[in-house]
């Protein structure tokens, strides 16, 4: 009963990172990155659907994303939700290919960009720290019911805490990067 609480809080801990992973890889750094259109949606007959699945994203130049879309027929729909998802990117459209060439990133933009990783990040280790009370709650209601002893309670809360522990120093070093990408690059 213990071991699968604690697979089910790492699993869970587990896609908190990997979800804070993709929200860092979205910020801008200056450097040209097909995620940072990851959360673009195209009107495409009637539905919303993910640039990259309409679309073959390239980075040829560091500083250039290339749009090339399956069906040039949609080339003014992605121009529109590019503009429209507010990425601060000049969609240029030669009618076969949307070129979204990144500007140099200004130094007050840099530092408005580590603050937002720093939130995001922080976001992220109180989602963690939920994560591991929601698992708590639910050995002290074990222990209460007589299902764990005492020893096993205090045991599997302490496995839980270090659990906790190594995914915030995980989230911890993806700020560290993403600070040196954003405020170097």
């Amino acid at each position: 009963m213990i071991n699968e609480l604690h697979a089910n809080l790492k699993d869970r801990m587990d896609q908190t990172v990997e979800h804070l992973r993709q929200g860092l890889a979205i910020l801008r750094t200056g450097r040209a990155n097909p995620r940072m259109v990851d959360h673009v949606k195209v009107e495409y007959y009637g539905s919303h659907q993910p640039l990259k699945n309409l679309a073959n994203i390239s980075v040829p130049e560091p500083r250039l994303l290339v749009v090339e879309p399956y069906d040039k027929t949609q080339i003014g729909n992605i121009v529109k939700a590019i503009q429209l998802a507010d990425l601060g990117l000049n969609p240029i459209s030669d009618g076969n290919v949307i070129r979204l060439p990144i500007p140099e990133l200004t130094e007050e933009r840099r530092k408005e960009l580590v603050k937002v990783a720093h939130q995001v990040v922080e976001e992220g280790k109180v989602t963690l720290r939920n994560v591991r009370r929601d698992a708590n709650n639910e050995l002290k209601q074990l222990s209460k019911s007589h299902d764990i002893s005492e020893d096993n309670l205090h045991r599997a809360m302490d496995n839980f805490q270090t659990l906790t522990d190594e995914h915030i120093t995980i989230l911890s070093e993806l700020l560290t990067a993403k600070e040196q990408e954003i405020l170097h690059d």
